[in-house]
C-alpha cells in the first residue's frame, strides 16, 4: 500500500516547524528519521493532511553536555549517539538493541521516543535514567519526565501543537552500575521483555519494557537482600501482562523476575 495524499513542509528554522504545527494542530506529524512513520503511512494506520520535515534544523542536529548530563536533539539519528565519546553506558548498552545498523543510520533517538512503542529500547532507557522530554509549541516550551510522558499504548503527553525538541539525560550517582538486557525472537526485533538496571549505594532501580503498555520503573532492594525475590515478584505482576502470538503472559512474568534479578546483579558488578 501507499499512503493518503499530503502535504509536505521542509521547515529551515524550529520557528517554521513550530509555525506550521500552530496552524495544522492534529493534522500534521513530524517527520525526522521516519522509520515508524513510514510503514504506519504506508499501511494507513496515519494519516496526517501535513508532515513537518525537521531535518534541516541544524539546531535540533546537536548532542550536548549539561553539566554532568546530556541533551540530544530531535534530530540526532541513533547512529549519531553511538560514537558520541560521552554516550552513558546505560544507553551504550541499550543501542545496540535498538533495530538494525541501517536503521539506527536513519533513525532518530526523539523519533523512538516520539512513536512511543512500549517494546522500544530508548523510551525503557529514558525511563530507568529519570530523563526529560523537551517539548515546544509556538506559545512556548516545558519539560516532562519520562515517567509521565509515556500515557500508554503509543500515547503520550505531548499536545497537537507541540513537538519533541530534546531529551535529557541527568548525570550518573557516583559509583553507580547499569546493565541492559532483553529477549526478543530475532535480534533487532521489537523485545518481548527488556530490563534496564541502575544501582547505587542508595539501591536499586529496574525499568521493563514490552509488558505493560509503556515502560514502567521501580526502585527495588538490592541484590542480596531477601525482600527482592518478593518485590520483584510483585513487579511483575503490576505489569499486567496479557498473552498475545509472541508470549504467554506467565512467560512474561517469569522473564521479568528472573532477566530483573539476573541485570540488577549485573549493574552491582559493573560498579565504578
Amino acid at each position: 500500500m501507499k499512503p493518503p495524499a499530503f502535504d509536505y513542509l521542509r521547515a529551515e528554522t524550529l520557528e517554521e516547524a513550530l509555525e506550521a504545527l500552530h496552524q495544522a494542530g492534529e493534522e500534521a506529524r513530524v517527520l525526522a528519521g521516519g522509520q515508524s512513520l513510514l510503514p504506519m503511512l504506508n499501511m494507513r494506520l496515519a494519516r496526517p493532511a501535513l508532515l513537518v520535515d525537521i531535518m534541516r534544523i541544524a539546531a535540533l542536529r546537536e548532542i550536548r553536555a549539561e553539566g554532568a548530563g546530556l541533551r540530544i536533539g530531535a534530530g540526532v539519528r541513533q547512529a549519531a549517539l553511538e560514537g558520541y565519546p560521552g554516550l552513558p553506558p546505560l544507553l551504550a548498552a541499550a543501542l545496540p538493541w535498538v533495530g538494525h545498523a541501517q536503521t539506527r543510520s536513519r533513525g532518530t533517538i526523539c523519533g523512538s521516543v516520539a512513536h512511543a512503542d512500549p517494546s522500544a529500547e530508548i523510551p525503557l532507557v529514558l525511563v530507568a535514567l529519570r530523563g526529560m522530554v523537551h517539548l515546544r509549541a509556538r506559545r512556548g516550551a516545558r519539560r516532562v519526565p519520562a515517567e509521565a510522558f509515556f500515557t500508554g499504548l503509543m500515547a503520550t503527553a505531548r499536545a497537537e501543537d507541540e513537538m519533541i525538541e530534546a531529551v535529557s539525560i541527568p548525570p550518573a550517582p557516583p559509583g553507580a552500575g547499569f546493565a541492559f538486557r532483553e529477549v526478543g525472537r530475532r535480534h533487532g526485533d521489537f523485545a518481548i521483555v527488556a530490563c534496564a538496571a541502575l544501582v547505587d549505594g542508595r539501591g536499586a532501580r529496574l525499568a521493563v519494557g514490552g509488558v505493560a503498555d509503556r515502560p514502567l520503573a521501580r526502585d527495588l532492594p538490592l541484590p542480596g537482600d531477601p525482600a527482592l525475590e518478593d518485590a520483584l515478584g510483585d513487579f511483575a505482576w503490576s505489569l499486567e501482562a496479557r498473552d498475545d502470538l509472541h508470549a504467554t503472559a506467565a512467560y512474561r512474568r517469569g522473564l521479568v523476575r528472573r532477566m530483573g534479578r539476573a541485570v540488577l546483579e549485573e549493574a552491582v558488578a559493573c560498579r565504578g
